[in-house]
């Protein structure tokens, strides 16, 4: 249960800080939820990386 909640709060944070610094760098801002999506899935694919 830890796991999924570290997840989330990293997956929060890379949101933030990706958001961040597209707008500092003045590029387009993407989504909240595609920002979290797309790390999601490339935490599972390296998780998956190691089962094998």
């Amino acid at each position: 249960m830890e796991g999924i909640l570290a997840l989330t709060v990293t997956a929060l944070l890379c949101a933030y800080c990706v958001r961040w610094v597209a707008g500092k760098l003045r590029l387009t801002v993407p989504t909240r939820m595609a920002v979290i999506i797309v790390f999601v899935i490339a935490v599972l694919a390296l998780y998956g990386q190691t089962l094998r």
